[in-house]
């Protein structure tokens, strides 16, 4: 069997959780791969993978998102049977997860928003919140476990599925959007499960999706620098250079605000890198 991956519901406006799936994906990759390899200590890295530094949302966001993990927590505590509440907290646990000082915190938040949104899929499978926030907690733990985390993807795949055949337009095609990166940035068979074909399937599908979303279009153009294909990038270049005028009036306010921090900064870092890859023959 041969991989074709290269070697190597109703949106929330509480808590959105985007931007940082790349992040997690790229480095739960990091734990597959070491997992899987044979065990030899000139093979393992100088530092751990949870150390290699990579593109995080500013960390003066993290009182913003510690205020509204215990808003959440206070909400579902006051009813634990409502549905909402619990994928909710779920979803804080995620994004209170994107600021942890370490990886022993980061497991902790992961491992609690897992308990929450696990529970819910058991006593409400057809909500497609419970599924996606569940994914993306296991992504956060996947961050954190080295030896487990081919079981953990194998779980967060399934769950991110099950989400986009319920609603594919949750959080902004997010299941189609988290599926895409992590088609990008597995590695292929044997060792996972990378495809190049069903990441660009999946990233095609979440721009088609959610078009004003700028994180769909932005995950796009950084596949396609990945990947050095010239024609779709000037293509999304155009288009998201267009659309961010627009989306600057709509998505507004303190829920926005580390966002759009993280969608400047990498819109100003991939028009540089274009602009590179462009001139070249």
């Amino acid at each position: 069997m041969q991989s074709d991956k290269p070697s190597a519901t109703p949106n929330s406006t509480a808590l959105k959780s985007s931007p940082c799936i790349a992040c997690f994906c790229w480095l739960m990759v990091l734990h597959v791969e070491l997992a899987l390899m044979p065990v030899a200590q000139s093979a393992l890295p100088g530092k751990k993978p949870g150390d290699i530094p990579m593109p995080t949302l500013s960390a003066k966001f993290a009182d913003a998102a510690q205020i509204k993990l215990l808003a959440a927590r206070e909400t579902f505590l006051t009813d634990t049977n409502s549905i909402p509440a619990a994928w909710k907290l779920g979803e804080a646990y995620f994004w209170r997860g994107e600021f942890a000082a370490d990886d022993d915190m980061r497991a902790t938040l992961a491992n609690e928003g897992i308990a929450i949104c696990r529970a819910l899929t058991i006593r409400a499978p057809t909500v497609p919140e419970g599924h996606y926030y569940l994914a993306m907690n296991l992504g956060q733990l996947a961050r954190t476990r080295w030896l487990e985390a081919l079981s953990i993807v194998k779980e967060l795949e399934r769950n991110m599925k099950l989400a986009a055949g319920m609603n594919p337009r949750l959080d902004h095609a997010g299941p189609d959007r988290c599926l895409g990166l992590l088609y990008r940035d597995a590695p292929g068979w044997p060792l996972s499960l990378g495809s190049k074909s069903k990441a660009r399937t999946h990233l095609l599908r979440s721009v088609e999706l959610a078009p004003d979303f700028p994180e769909n279009r932005l995950e796009l153009i950084e596949t396609w620098l990945m990947w050095k294909e010239k024609k779709p990038l000037q293509r999304d270049l155009d288009a998201l250079g267009a659309l961010l005028p627009k989306a600057r009036k709509q998505f507004t306010g303190d829920d926005w605000a580390a966002h759009w921090d993280n969608w400047d900064r990498r819109w100003e870092d991939v028009q540089t890198r274009a602009k590179e890859l462009l001139r070249k023959k």
